[in-house]
């Protein structure tokens, strides 16, 4: 079924998942720093530990870093300096593939394949790795009804799907391969209001039944306050705070009250 668009599927395989699965448990940032060959310093000696199984959501102004902090966990983006270990294991030590396969990743540009029915879309990994036709299957079942989707989108194209539905099945192709991390960046911010709290939601949901543990990138306070276990604050490439969202509204840090009070959170850099 994947003739039209394989070798597409492949690509996306490869860049985000890599070819098995393996046990990747949480993630350590030791003192990491990302400087371009221009001399640009976008992240400056970040120092931060990922639990299993939490939302951690990294918030900032636009230049902060935060994308750019995501995207070395996976090599999208490879940091210069200090270390990123997986699992107790440095990232440097993995063959690309491996370190991505257990990384789903899901973006503000959700890129389903358009010939392909919701199923389809959902099954691409797991078809790709050979998984039984009947535990894809299962697998597919199982998503659909944890996120709340009708079994009769199944057969549905992505063009016959509102933007939320859509957004919805991109999650559940990046948890289809059951990777123990997702890579989040601002994955709802193109959405509406109610679509977005109404996703914000499922991934809430989502991780209560799963257990995954979650890297969410955002600019909106309100959601960071809404999904996070915890949450980074950065500014500047550095980290300002990292605490629950309890702890973040109680900081007295200029910076911190500034932040938090504008809603979402859009300040200049």
């Amino acid at each position: 079924m994947f003739n039209k668009v394989e070798k597409r599927a492949k690509y996306y395989l490869n860049f985000h998942f890599g070819n098995s699965r393996g046990g990747i448990r949480l993630i350590e940032f030791r003192d990491v720093s990302k400087r371009y060959e221009d001399g640009t310093l976008a992240v400056k000696d970040l120092s931060l530990t990922v639990e299993k199984g939490e939302i951690f959501v990294l918030i900032g102004p636009s230049g902060c870093g935060k994308t750019t902090t995501m995207k070395m966990v996976n090599r999208l983006i490879d940091h210069t300096d200090g270390k990123i270990l997986i699992d107790g294991k440095e990232i440097y030590q993995f063959d690309i593939f491996e370190l991505r396969r257990n990384i789903g990743y899901v973006l503000q540009q959700i890129a389903l394949f358009p010939h392909l029915t919701v199923e389809e879309n959902i099954s691409v990994v797991p078809e790709l790795l050979k998984w039984k036709k009947e535990r894809t299957k299962d697998r597919v079942t199982e998503l659909m009804k944890i996120a709340g989707l009708d079994p009769k989108l199944r057969s549905k194209k992505p063009a016959e799907l509102s933007g939320g539905q859509q957004q919805r099945v991109g999650v559940l192709r990046a948890l289809a391969a059951d990777p123990d991390v997702i890579l989040m960046d601002e994955p709802f911010s193109a959405l509406d209001p109610i679509s977005r709290g109404q996703l914000q939601d499922d991934i809430k949901r989502l991780n209560d039944e799963l257990g995954k543990t979650i890297l969410f990138v955002t600019h909106d306070m309100q959601e960071a306050m809404k999904l996070g276990d915890r949450i980074a604050l950065m500014r500047d490439g550095e980290l300002m705070l990292v605490g629950t969202p309890e702890e973040i509204l109680a900081s007295e840090d200029p910076f911190v009250l500034e932040f938090t009070q504008r809603g979402r959170g859009e300040l200049d850099a």
